[in-house]
């Protein structure tokens, strides 16, 4: 059963395309039809990528490794967000920091720095301050979360990244081609598919286009997760069966020699 119907898509509107004439040529194979001057997408292939980019996000959840979401427009920043955060996923929906991910040590130093204010607020260092100083720190560290906050349990490059319009996120595109980081896109009919490994056609620009397609792969993440989770707790009752049966078998000798110095 496939993760999205074409009656979602239709009805969520993902089949409208941009004009004609805005089009990218390298999106042929993912139009099915042009009216009124603007390009049809088709949703056949649409719910067959939805399926295909899923599957391997699952996959890369059940692995217990990152997916970072990138969704700066205001169409899809506020569901997006919502969504993912409800999986424990990282993402980006303020605004894309350059070398996010190719400068990634730069940014652990500053996601470090919000820790760092955190602690001493707790520790009461902050109360020392005049009251600038403590403005100031404050405004840095409400400045950071903003920008790096929904990132700060990031530790490490991610294992892939999914991008909401590849034009608007050509620069965080571009970083994950340069690391070999595999892309998710949804990709609209004026964007160049061929940087995106796992290329989604959809409208990228209607929040309800979006959202179907987010649900979908926000879904397969959540499976993945609770499937790593389940593996988990069989394979700790599994050891904890192995270590219970092994338990008689030692203590077997001991009564042995128990009886034995009885007699």
């Amino acid at each position: 059963m496939s993760r999205v119907s074409f009656e979602q898509l239709l009805e969520s509107g993902s089949q409208y395309g941009h004009l004609k004439r805005k089009w990218n040529p390298h999106m042929a194979p993912y139009i099915f039809a042009e009216k009124k001057g603007i390009h049809i997408i088709d949703l056949h292939k649409t719910v067959i990528k939805v399926d295909e980019a899923a599957a391997a996000m699952k996959q890369i959840a059940k692995s217990g490794k990152k997916i970072l979401f990138v969704a700066t427009k205001k169409q899809a920043k506020e569901a997006v967000a919502e969504r993912v955060k409800a999986v424990g996923m990282p993402y980006v929906t303020e605004r894309w920091s350059g070398g996010m991910l190719t400068n990634f040590a730069t940014i652990r130093k500053a996601v470090r720095k919000m820790s760092t204010i955190d602690k001493m607020e707790k520790d009461g260092t902050l109360a020392t301050m005049s009251k600038r100083e403590r403005l100031q720190v404050s405004r840095q560290r409400a400045k950071l979360e903003k920008n790096l906050g929904s990132i700060s349990d990031l530790t490490r490059i991610p294992a892939a990244i999914f991008i909401v319009d590849v034009m608007k996120e050509h620069i965080a595109l571009a970083e994950a081609k340069k690391l070999g980081i595999p892309v998710f896109a949804i990709v609209d009919t004026n964007s160049d598919p061929r940087d995106v490994d796992f290329v989604i056609p959809a409208n990228d620009d209607a929040t309800k286009s979006i959202v179907t397609v987010v649900d979908a792969v926000v879904g397969a993440v959540a499976e993945g997760l609770n499937e790593r989770k389940s593996d988990k707790a069989a394979a700790a009752k599994e050891k904890e069966e192995a270590a219970a049966a092994e338990a008689p078998a030692e203590e077997a000798p001991a009564a042995e020699a128990k009886e034995e110095a009885k007699g």
